[in-house]
């Protein structure tokens, strides 16, 4: 008996829709990312992308547990010498409220091409709006 190794024009991937709203940013990281990766699939395969697309709205209003939303720092660098600019929690969520989101779930994607190529398959909208219905998404529960 051989191991089952999906091709390429195999792999069908489905559209999920998770709501943001209200609900915790680590849990619905968590649930997309375990989606984007397809490690919830039985075609899973460490080394081929089988991942699915997933949709995130309401992103302006996620939850964040604790004191993060004061002490947590967002921090990127310029390019520039001693240039690292750093900004809380809220205001991340006042400037671009899709960022809290992305970032959450691109930190639990792999490190690689494979985890890059991954992360071109989430959307991510702060309001309730997206151009997406013609791929007829489910709505996904990020318990």
């Amino acid at each position: 008996m051989s191991t089952y190794i999906p091709k390429a024009g195999e792999i069908d991937r489905k559209w999920f829709l998770i709501d943001a709203k209200g609900q915790v940013l680590g849990k619905i990281a968590a649930k997309a990312a375990m989606v984007l990766s397809g490690k919830a699939k039985a075609t899973y395969t460490p080394f081929i992308d089988v991942g699915d697309h997933v949709i995130v709205i309401n992103a302006a209003n996620v939850r964040v547990s604790g004191r993060k939303e004061t002490e947590k720092l967002y921090r990127h660098h310029t390019g520039y010498l001693g240039n690292v600019k750093s900004a809380s929690v809220s205001e991340v969520r006042a400037k671009a409220p899709a960022r809290l989101v992305e970032e959450a779930i691109k930190g639990m994607l792999p490190k690689t091409k494979m985890g890059r190529a991954m992360y071109t398959k989430l959307k991510v909208y702060a309001g309730d709006k997206h151009p997406h219905q013609s791929q007829k998404p489910q709505a996904l529960a990020a318990k």
